[in-house]
This record gives structure tokens, C-alpha cells and sequence, in this order.
């Protein structure tokens, strides 16, 4: 199984962007995202140092125009990749590169989001003096109590032995001074606390420009970075991106997901690197292609044959006679009381819960439709994207 991933700010370096330009087709479709973002990005991505593109007004929209040219490098024919992907993810920021690339926004819908997104953020960190600590290694537990007892919050988990600690610059020193046990603490050049409460203000602007997105179910499998969970309604989709501003990035929960969905390959996009690593030590057997410069572009279609499956489960049908209702992580499937028997399930309905030994997630169906057969009984093991029921969309003939 192939899942595409796509990086968050921090991934990219000064004149990342210089080899891609070269390419005609690339530099009109980059140079079109960047106009619908109102910046310079081509100036950004190949003559700015590395201290103006850490600013996050410009990091965000130049990381996601950057993975959606080049998704379009990578698979000239879209349609023709959904029968191939598994899955698709982004970590952070990422998550609008992934959005648009599952078809659930356009990728002009996301430009316009990632600039007010970086905008609101900056101006989010610019009330209170704020940063981010990598704690890498150390016990997992003592580092969570260590990040609680200073009162900052684990703002990225991405998997064993490496949580980023996010607070006020204060609340930083004082992890320095007293830093949980055989742990090694380095200090991110980033501009504040996100995905924290710090970042509140900027999950109210987004979400008031969100309520004018219209949507699409995604094409493939989105695993949320909320929750790890598997996301196939686009409304649902795009609250979680706005949420997720002020929330923690569960990475590691990601990495269990695909594990679970059994992935073999994961080919992440430019600027590459931080994520296939994450992935090369948490996911032992699993391969990896890193796609960071142009002439590596056929390497990457071999590699996304190679782990890609025609007909790969992970695809939708964007107009379909039926719909499925799939369950969203690992676990023991209850069926709700108000769906045993029900002929028809309203738009919102309760199906059941997945019981699992870290939660349990309560199902709903987001569309509605006639019960046309339930694929799962009560107390069947479920997996991530595993179909619970089929319905026929009320309305279709």
C-alpha cells in the first residue's frame, strides 16, 4: 500500500524551489498559485534566505504550492493516481496540500486558505512571546509529566523520542533549567506556539473564512492528524484542518493508522525529508522515498508502481449509486441501538462506536441513504477505512 505524505513548515531551505522552476510546466502552474496567493513565492523559493522563509506568512503558502505542483510533476493524470493511493496525510500545514490533493478543496482554495492561515498565525504569535523545544529521546512518560509541570503543551508527537514542547518563552526556560532525564533539548527557529491555545485567535478567523469553502468528499483516504483517524466526509475534513491550528499534531497516531492500513510504501513531497525519516524510525520494514529535486521524478513513479495497487481500496467514487459508511480507526465495532434494524439512516445518524484500549470514537453517517446491507456485525474487529455499511444515497435513482 502507497501513502503520500506531505511536510510542514520547518521542511523547507533557501533555494529549494531553484531546480523545480527549470521545469516550464512547473514554473506556470507554481507561478499561477502563487498569484492566487497574492506573493512572491518564486522569489521566496529560490533567492530568500532561510531566515525570510522561516516567517510563517510566507512558509505556509510556499510548502503547500510546492506539493501541489509538484503532485502534478509526479502523476500527470490524477484520476489515474486515486486507483493507486492508499492513503494520503500531511503533518500541520501539510494537511491543506493533502486536502487539495485528495480533490476535497481545489488547489486555489487552498492557496487562499494556507495565506490567511499563515497571516492569522503570525499575528496569533505576535500577542505573546512564544516558541517550540524538541525533547528528543528521554522516557515518553517523564517528558509528557515534564512538559505539564512546566504548564506547555505537547504541540507535536511524532512518535517515540521526539515531542515538541510549545509555550511562552518563560515557560521554555524554565524545561531548560529543569529538563525531564536522558533527554536532549533543541530549540525550533520558529515564530510561536502552534497548535496550542496561543493560536486561538487564528482558529476564529479561519473558520469564519472555511464557512464560504464549498467541499468535496476526499477521493482517497485522509488519515487526520488530529487523531490519526480516517477521514472521508470533506465538511468534516475541513473543520478538523481549522481546528487543528490550536490543537496538537498527532503524528504518531498517523504512523499507527498507516500501520494498521498495512502500508509498504510512503513517498513524501518536496521539500522532502523530515517525514520520511520520522517514518524510517518508527516504521521498521516500511519503505521510503524522500521526492525532494526534478530528477528524481522517475524513481518516484517507479517507487509509487511498486507499492501502489490498481484498484487500490483507497479510492472513491465522487458521484456514486451508493455510499459506504467506513470506520475511522482500530477496533471493536458496537452498533448503535437507533441503527439496529433501521431501514434508513437520516443525514448525521448514529451507526455505532469503535471501542479501541486507547478510546472509544462514536460513528455517524454524514450523508444518509437507504440501508442497502450492513457489512460488519456488532463486535466485529474493524480497521482503519473498512467498510461498516452500504446505503443508497436517498434521491439518486
Amino acid at each position: 500500500m502507497l501513502v503520500i505524505v506531505a511536510p510542514g513548515q520547518g521542511a523547507q531551505s533557501a533555494g529549494f524551489l531553484t531546480p523545480w522552476l527549470e521545469d516550464p510546466a512547473f514554473s506556470a502552474r507554481f507561478e499561477w498559485l502563487a498569484t492566487v496567493a497574492g506573493l512572491d513565492l518564486v522569489h521566496y523559493g529560490t533567492q530568500a534566505d532561510d531566515e525570510t522563509i522561516r516567517d510563517t506568512q510566507i512558509a505556509q503558502p510556499l510548502l503547500v504550492a510546492t506539493g501541489l505542483v509538484a503532485a502534478l510533476q509526479l502523476f500527470p493524470h490524477p484520476a489515474d493516481a486515486f486507483s493507486r493511493i492508499g492513503a494520503v496525510a500531511g503533518h500541520s500545514v501539510g494537511e491543506l496540500t493533502a486536502a487539495a490533493g485528495a480533490r476535497a478543496i481545489t488547489a486555489e482554495q487552498a492557496m487562499v486558505l494556507v495565506r490567511e492561515r499563515g497571516r492569522a498565525m503570525a499575528q496569533a504569535a505576535a500577542v505573546t512571546p512564544t516558541g517550540m523545544t524538541a525533547i528528543l529521546g528521554g522516557d515518553r512518560d517523564e517528558v509528557l509529566a515534564a512538559i505539564e509541570r512546566h504548564g506547555l503543551t505537547a504541540a507535536n508527537d511524532n512518535g517515540p523520542g521526539q515531542i515538541v514542547a510549545a509555550g511562552t518563552l518563560e515557560q521554555l526556560e524554565a524545561l531548560k533549567a529543569d529538563p525531564p532525564a536522558k533527554a536532549r533539548l533543541a530549540p525550533l527557529s520558529v515564530a510561536g506556539a502552534f497548535h496550542t491555545e496561543h493560536m486561538s485567535p487564528a482558529v476564529g478567523h479561519l473558520a469564519s473564512l472555511a464557512r464560504s469553502v464549498s467541499v468535496h468528499d476526499p477521493r482517497t483516504r485522509m488519515i487526520s492528524n488530529k487523531d490519526g483517524q480516517v477521514v472521508h466526509s470533506g465538511a468534516d475534513m475541513l473543520r478538523r484542518i481549522v481546528g487543528q491550528i490550536a490543537s496538537p499534531v498527532r503524528w504518531d497516531l498517523c504512523l499507527d493508522t498507516m500501520s494498521d492500513l498495512g502500508v509498504t510504501g510512503i513517498l513524501e513531497m518536496p521539500p522532502a525529508g523530515t517525514l520520511t525519516g520520522i517514518a524510517k524510525r518508527n516504521l521498521k520494514g516500511v519503505e521510503t522515498f524522500a521526492l525532494k529535486t526534478p530528477d528524481q521524478l522517475d524513481d518516484a513513479r517507479a517507487f509509487c508502481e511498486k507499492h501502489g495497487e490498481e484498484g487500490s481500496s483507497g479510492v472513491l467514487d465522487t458521484s456514486p449509486t451508493w455510499r459506504m459508511v467506513v470506520s475511522p480507526s482500530k477496533g471493536t465495532f458496537h452498533l448503535a441501538e437507533t441503527a439496529n434494524g433501521a431501514a434508513v439512516l437520516s443525514p448525521g445518524s448514529a451507526i455505532g462506536d469503535i471501542v479501541s484500549l486507547r478510546d472509544r470514537i462514536a460513528v455517524t453517517s454524514a450523508h444518509g441513504g437507504q440501508v442497502v446491507e450492513w457489512l460488519v456485525e456488532d463486535g466485529d474487529l474493524v480497521s482503519p477505512g473498512q467498510p461498516l455499511v452500504r446505503l443508497h444515497p436517498q434521491g439518486v435513482a
